[in-house]
């Protein structure tokens, strides 16, 4: 790392690239960076940290930078082009990463879901114990430059956790997803085999899951769940409409009794997968306890707004795992009331593979409102319809786009649930307006 160079981020608004260049900015590097004109909700946070965002453009690339890429950009970018001509050194973000986090004792935090929630939780806890830096997936990234400790996001998609050594790994599930990378579920598993052997020092992976107790590896590897097989256990559970409770135990040994103002049961365990970790680094267990209590969630991860008696979350939940995971949570915490769920399918490829699955979590909803499928900068097209999606329902629902929001006025005064990794976001603003 230099501090006499700009660190120049191709599409920093992107969530893991917004969030490493905070990061770098923090730590006290020069940092700047490009993307389209368009809003992100990463901007702001970037704004405030006064990090210069270009629009795209050959021009922006000069002799005293280093590239960072991201993912979703070609090398045949512009600024990539121009970079090479100069003869810069043009890194992809996850390599960037990897490099970055062997100067600490890293953590990171894998898994087809829950990852950000973990991670989140995860560095909320370290960094109010012990110096920590940390990078989440929803676009944060706090750069301690007295860290020991480094907690980030470890992404499956296209392999890229790969680019990762870290010290220890939490691993939430293994399930079927990316179906235009992965070719199934035996070759997601394959890779997440892959970076299991890469941990250093150990895993802890989550003790319900088939396919994590299936892995074969070097270092130490603890299993985390409900059942009595596991080494962390989850005990004397409460579900509230005020949040969870439960004891932690490792194996016979209790580690104390634990609240957190969050719903559903996969809250828990991201919470206990958190506890296992810090109890293994020694951390102290009341402390660990009070910071578990006062975690306020992630963004875009059952986010709540209350207008007038409605109710608004909104959540990234995109896969029918999330979908089953958030509705549950919102039956937690709103038992008495109607739960519609607003779900915007993200890509055309993920949509065909789970067709039922996505019908049997949305049936678990009240009402269902469906906006068309978002195809995302990999994928314009497909051989499946929103349409597709609504014939599968047994719950009643409805089609809806930007031009007829108003039919969601008619359940004003239940929850709604805003779903999706598109632009979902659009609608439930506009839903906001009418109310």
């Amino acid at each position: 790392m230099n501090k006499d160079i700009i660190y120049f981020f191709v599409g920093i608004k992107g969530s893991g690239m917004s969030a490493l260049a905070l990061v770098l900015k923090q730590m006290g590097f020069q940092v700047a960076g490009s993307d389209v004109k368009k809003y992100f909700f990463t901007q702001h946070g970037l704004e405030e940290a006064d990090i210069k965002i270009f629009p795209f453009s050959a021009y922006n690339i000069k002799p005293n930078m280093e590239i960072i890429l991201g993912n979703s950009f070609k090398d045949d970018h512009a600024e990539v082009v121009r970079a090479k001509e100069l003869g810069l050194k043009v890194t992809r973000f996850h390599h960037f990463l990897g490099r970055l986090i062997e100067s600490y004792t890293s953590i990171g935090v894998a898994g087809a879901h829950g990852k950000t929630s973990t991670t989140g939780l995860l560095a909320h806890v370290f960094s109010g114990l012990e110096p920590t830096s940390f990078l989440i997936g929803d676009g944060t990234g706090v750069g301690n430059p007295q860290a020991e400790y480094f907690v980030f996001e470890a992404d499956e998609y296209e392999r890229h956790f790969l680019a990762y050594h870290p010290d220890y790994t939490i691993i939430t599930n293994v399930d079927f997803d990316h179906p235009d990378y992965y070719h199934s579920l035996e070759d997601f598993f394959a890779a997440f085999k892959d970076m299991a052997r890469q941990v250093k020092k150990g895993i802890f992976a989550y003790g319900e899951d088939p396919y994590l107790r299936k892995l074969k590896v070097d270092v130490p590897c603890f299993y985390y769940g409900v059942a009595e097989d596991n080494d962390f256990i989850a005990r004397d559970i409460s579900r509230t409409t005020k949040g969870s409770l439960f004891a932690a135990y490792f194996h016979d040994e209790l580690l104390g009794h634990f609240q957190m103002p969050t719903y559903g049961h996969h809250n828990i365990m991201n919470a206990l997968a958190v506890i296992a970790v810090s109890f293994q680094l020694g951390l102290d267990k009341l402390k660990i306890a009070e910071l578990i209590l006062t975690f306020k969630g992630v963004k875009r991860r059952f986010s709540e707004k209350v207008v007038d008696d409605t109710v608004i979350i909104d959540d990234f939940a995109h896969h029918p795992t999330e979908i089953t995971a958030t509705l549950d949570a919102a039956r937690q915490k709103y038992p008495e009331k109607q739960i519609i769920a607003v779900f915007q399918p993200h890509t055309y490829s993920r949509t065909i593979a789970l067709l039922d699955k996505f019908a049997g979590s949305l049936d678990l909803a009240d009402y269902v409102f469906l906006a068309d499928i978002y195809g995302s900068a990999r994928e314009k097209n497909g051989a499946v319809s929103i349409e597709d999606l609504k014939a599968k329902l047994t719950k009643e629902s409805a089609i809806i786009s930007e031009d007829n929001i108003s039919v969601l006025l008619e359940h004003r005064g239940e929850v709604f649930v805003f779903m999706g990794a598109g632009d979902i976001q659009k609608f439930e603003q506009a839903f906001e307006k009418l109310l």
